[in-house]
């Protein structure tokens, strides 16, 4: 049996539908419950898919492509109308025939197995829809829904915590290095030895993986409902819907299992008749609802699959093969998924907000 493929939706009151493949014609995404009135250009969207596009380093895949947005709809004289919102970003540099050799193969780390057993057929060409290259709609989304967010006095910021060993310690983060080097990372030092890293796993016709940390501030306390529908809960979704993403903690995460209640418990003051917080180990979320501290989060994004390096598999046929994958690929996602991690973070606040307000 063939299956139809579901699941391009994203969102209840602020509800974002992506579309296209890796090696269409193009890639896009409709916004439905944007509100009227917000100024929104092709510009602010550009500035967001500007950080995730392809070529900007060593780095990242020699795919060039401008990925320039289009609004094709729901925006007059530079404010949007409260109609659906319909922004195209045409594909320029595909190269369906990097991929003629993997027609009858399952790539190691990617969905062509999965994807085959479900539906009975895969575009080998890049992935099709399970490609990277989907997330430039989100991306596009999220500049949206960060635009909302700002007239609300909430801000998100992503970047890059750590490439393979390589790990910022919170008291070196320097923020205003974040743009200074390639890999978005909060501090240059460490980024150098980043990039050596990379570098040498370059070498080794190899990949790396990382960890991408937000910041949400400004939150206001009460985002967010219990049982089912929790704050967390909700970006938990979010982060681990993209692609790359294989691990999500809120606060201190995993390191919360290592320490005390008497510890990890934050002591609460009151200042100026406001509830406050000493510490934020909770992450700015309790009982899965934002407690108006900072909401600081973190995903795990595994190594690009994509290497050279030979690696054993199976074809259609069931046979035991060997395969080395050539074409244009990242030695690292990270860098390129830190603001897809913004943006998702964005869209699923903006999206409860909104049920909040009703």
């Amino acid at each position: 049996m063939v299956y139809s493929m579901a699941g391009s939706i994203y969102g209840r009151l602020f509800q974002i539908s992506t579309w296209g493949e890796s090696h269409g014609k193009g890639i896009g995404v409709v916004i439905d419950g944007c509100p009227a009135g917000l100024s929104l250009s092709e510009e602010d969207i550009q500035v967001y898919l500007d950080r995730r596009k392809p070529g900007q380093s060593q780095f990242t895949t020699g795919r060039k492509e401008s990925d320039m947005a289009q609004i094709w709809s729901g925006v007059f004289e530079g404010r949007t109308t409260g109609t659906p919102i319909s922004i195209l970003v045409q594909n320029q540099d595909q190269r369906s025939r990097d991929y003629g050799n993997i027609i009858n193969t399952y790539r190691p780390g990617h969905a062509d197995y999965t994807f085959d057993e479900k539906y009975g057929f895969r575009d080998y060409r890049g992935g099709g829809r399970s490609s990277g290259r989907e997330t430039t709609a989100r991306v596009a989304a999220g500049a949206v829904a960060a635009k909302i967010l700002k007239e609300l006095g909430i801000e998100v910021h992503a970047y890059t915590k750590a490439i393979g060993p390589v790990s910022v310690p919170e008291n070196e983060y320097h923020p205003e290095e974040i743009f200074q080097n390639p890999i978005y990372m909060p501090s240059n030092a460490y980024a150098q030895k980043a990039s050596a890293y990379l570098e040498e796993c370059i070498k080794n016709q190899d990949s790396s993986g990382g960890i991408i940390e937000c910041v949400v501030t400004g939150m206001p306390v009460g985002i967010g409902d219990t049982v089912f529908e929790k704050l967390d809960a909700n970006l938990a979704k979010a982060m681990l819907s993209i692609g790359a993403v294989k691990g999500f903690e809120i606060g201190d995460g995993f390191k919360a299992a290592d320490t005390k209640g008497s510890i990890n418990n934050d002591s609460f003051i009151s200042e100026n008749g406001q509830v406050l917080k000493q510490t934020n180990h909770s992450g700015g979320i309790l009982g899965g609802i934002s407690d108006g501290s900072s909401i600081i989060l973190r995903a795990a994004i595994k190594p690009t699959p994509s290497i050279s390096q030979p690696q054993k598999t199976v074809n259609t046929a069931g046979e035991n093969i060997e395969i080395a994958i050539s074409g244009r690929h990242d030695p690292v996602i990270v860098p390129r998924a830190v603001v897809v991690v913004e943006s998702m973070a964005a869209i699923t606040l903006t999206d409860l907000l909104m049920q909040n307000m009703t």
